[in-house]
């Protein structure tokens, strides 16, 4: 019997190292979808009956960390399945293989070259960040952030009057949905009773900031608190500039021009606005007000925040702000005529610029495609359409309230969007049209930008 297992895992060792790094990613996502698909399926985890395209759809949200939800998922799932919801955004949070490598460098195990190589197709490392450091970074930091959510959203749920049990599971599950910015929740109506509640928007905001920002910059910070003369990469520079300036613009445009906002008086109005411009830009996915109610305006720049995203390396979605200031690197350079493509007087090596052209240009045409499916399979409006496929392509959970109402067809091809969401356009892209390992080598990028 020891040989055939022998055997078998021999086996499925050549089958990985045959694959490109794309491809392992691709497989090893999907394996976490389908296991757990397989488990909610499972009567005795289910408070009622769910259909398999739901739990198939609740599956692959939690994996993807977007939190569009086709069924309530503390109606649907008892706690086990409600477990099993949350184990799956914990893992798709932190990432494919994160937690095993992570085990390999804590029992002084060197981490193998097709380790390497998939970390680095996952979280594009700049050259200053080595894998051990990040990987370290990476688990402690969850840990400690996810615990010190846990504790706040105790407090603030006991406060508001709920029994020990119930704060304390609430408090675990929603802290890990947070950080992880999966946007799942076990209030059917989401946050929207919190909106003035100060103390639950500073714990979100902080939780989903954190977490948004990407491991890249927490590493690179705690690089730099251990030896101030670490300098932080060109990365986190551009990441902090560029998620202040959005994340700005979103509130003074929700503040100032939002009906459903502008009504609200005093610190309710602030909160409201802030939250509303956090959870669209760090993908987070929860809402304090209903977005089915905003004006049309307000739902462009709402669908643009999604579109762009956060950073990447983190547990947010989206095209990213490194791809962003790249795109736009390019068109400043060109209207000036200038022969180097530059941001704050740093020149931008080609490779990288490649890579941004190519995930602009392939994130802007699945939400063109995307979208035009539905047109033809829905009923729904063109920004309610156009604000779905926006939110589960950059795995954000936020909604107008039409994805319990979605055909077969409409699920199945959002399903599709969450999971391309999750693993990258360029990644799904190379995943499905890359031969083989050997045709697909990996370029060594020596500089500290990440895109």
């Amino acid at each position: 019997m020891g040989g055939v297992f022998q055997s078998i895992n021999n086996r499925y060792k050549r089958f990985k190292l045959s694959l490109s790094p794309q491809q392992n990613l691709f497989y090893g996502f999907l394996t976490y979808v389908i296991a757990g698909f397989v488990l909610l399926s499972l009567p005795w985890l289910q408070k009622q009956p769910t259909t398999l395209i739901d739990n198939l759809f609740i599956a692959t949200s939690a994996v993807s960390t977007t939190g569009l939800v086709t069924v309530s998922v503390f109606d649907s799932y008892n706690i086990a399945g409600q477990f099993v919801v949350m184990l799956l955004f914990q893992l798709g949070g932190i990432g494919y293989l994160t937690f095993t490598t992570f085990m390999l460098l804590s029992t002084t195990r060197k981490i193998t070259h097709w380790h390497k190589k998939l970390l680095n197709t996952e979280f594009t490392l700049p050259v200053t960040i080595k894998i051990g450091d990040f990987l370290k970074s990476v688990i402690i930091f969850t840990i400690v952030m996810e615990t010190i959510g846990a504790v706040l959203f105790f407090i603030a749920f006991y406060n508001r009057g709920m029994p020990v049990g119930e704060a304390l599971w609430n408090a675990i599950f929603h802290s890990i949905s947070t950080f992880c910015t999966a946007g799942f929740s076990l209030f059917n109506s989401g946050f929207t009773e919190y909106v003035g509640d100060g103390f639950v928007n500073f714990i979100i905001a902080f939780l989903a900031i954190a977490g948004s920002l990407g491991f890249i910059v927490v590493t690179d910070l705690v690089l730099w608190i251990k030896n101030r003369s670490h300098k932080l990469s060109f990365t986190t520079q551009i990441i902090f500039i560029g998620f202040a300036i959005l994340l700005s613009l979103g509130f003074l445009f929700i503040f100032f021009l939002e009906p459903t906002v502008t009504i609200l008086t005093g610190s309710e109005r602030l909160y409201a606005a802030f939250f509303q411009s956090m959870t669209a830009m760090t993908t987070v996915g929860f809402n304090t007000v209903d977005f089915g109610l905003f004006s049309l305006p307000i739902i462009l720049i709402t669908v643009l925040l999604m579109y762009i995203g956060a950073s990447p390396s983190g547990t947010a979605g989206g095209m990213k702000i490194t791809t962003l200031t790249a795109v736009f690197a390019i068109m400043k350079s060109r209207l000036r005529g200038s022969k180097n493509i530059t941001f704050l007087g740093r020149k931008i090596p080609f490779e990288r610029l490649y890579i941004a052209t190519s995930s602009f240009i392939f994130y802007t045409s699945l939400i063109f495609l995307i979208t035009l499916i539905l047109t033809f399979t829905e009923g729904f409006s063109f920004e309610q359409i156009l604000f779905e496929v926006s939110s589960a392509l950059g795995t954000v959970g936020l909604s107008m309230g039409i994805t319990s109402d979605l055909s077969i067809i409409g699920k199945v091809v959002i399903i599709l969007t969450m999971f391309i969401g999750r693993l990258g356009v360029l990644t799904f892209g190379l995943a499905i049209w890359s031969k083989s390992n050997k045709n697909n080598k990996t370029i060594a990028i020596q500089d500290d930008i990440a895109v």
